[in-house]
């Protein structure tokens, strides 16, 4: 097991900027080719990895998975999520959602009340706007820092409600005529709490379950409703 959970961290340490040799990852992890190839296999039937010919490749959903993999299997989760940057929680939420059907926007900056703001992930299927923060923690958080975070992420989930409609804004659900907005957080590991003041705190592993129940479960969630009317829809 410490053999496979060695390899997998190599790859996580030597994707990061994309395709890496076969031999690379060999010589990092310190395990004879012959096993190297022989888990990598494995890995590529669980769908982890791409296999060619002398390299292999790993994209963002896959580093996530293979993060999350590692960690089941013993590896250190502060260095494991050291291997990760920003971007590919972003990714995969992103991924996720599209998958499920939502219209998702990136990175979501806006003025409001004379204040800059900003939400890592929008997805919006109707009547649904999920705001995402995506959290990067290495290590067990304590309660008062997670109240923090999820005040945060309420205070700018309610801004953006209050700011749309905005010309500067093209999300989906200004086209409706109802919404709810839902602020969640989003980890790469579980914390002590899954909910927090109704606010989801989601680990990345279970974010397709999450997506699965939140249309039986919204009205049990904080939430913001919200109203256009038919002017709005012109922005």
């Amino acid at each position: 097991m410490s053999v496979e959970r060695n390899l997998i961290i190599s790859l996580l340490k030597l994707t990061k900027e994309g395709p890496v040799l076969t031999e690379s990852v060999n010589r990092y992890a310190r395990i004879p080719s012959a096993t190297a190839r022989k888990l990598l296999g494995k890995l590529q039937n669980e769908g982890l990895v791409y296999l060619k010919s002398e390299s292999v490749e790993v994209d963002s959903s896959m580093r996530l998975k293979l993060a999350v993999k590692a960690a089941s299997l013993g590896a250190d989760v502060e260095h494991i999520s050291n291997l990760l940057c920003w971007q590919e929680f972003e990714e995969i939420a992103a991924f996720a959602l599209k998958n499920n059907g939502y219209a998702v926007a990136n990175n979501v900056r806006f003025k409001h009340v004379a204040r800059k703001w900003e939400i890592d992930v929008v997805g919006c299927k109707k009547p649904l706007v999920i705001c995402i923060d995506c959290k990067h923690w290495q290590h067990a958080i304590a309660p008062s820092v997670l109240k923090r975070i999820v005040d945060l992420q309420v205070e700018r989930t309610r801004a953006l409600v209050d700011s749309l409609p905005s010309i500067s804004l093209k999300l989906e659900c200004t086209k409706w005529s109802n919404a709810k907005f839902i602020p969640s957080v989003l980890s790469l590991m579980p914390s002590s709490f899954k909910f927090y003041d109704k606010v989801p705190v989601v680990p990345i592993f279970q974010l397709q379950d999450f997506l699965n129940q939140l249309p039986a479960y919204t009205e049990s969630l904080k939430f913001f409703p919200k109203t256009f009317n038919s002017l709005s829809h012109n922005f």
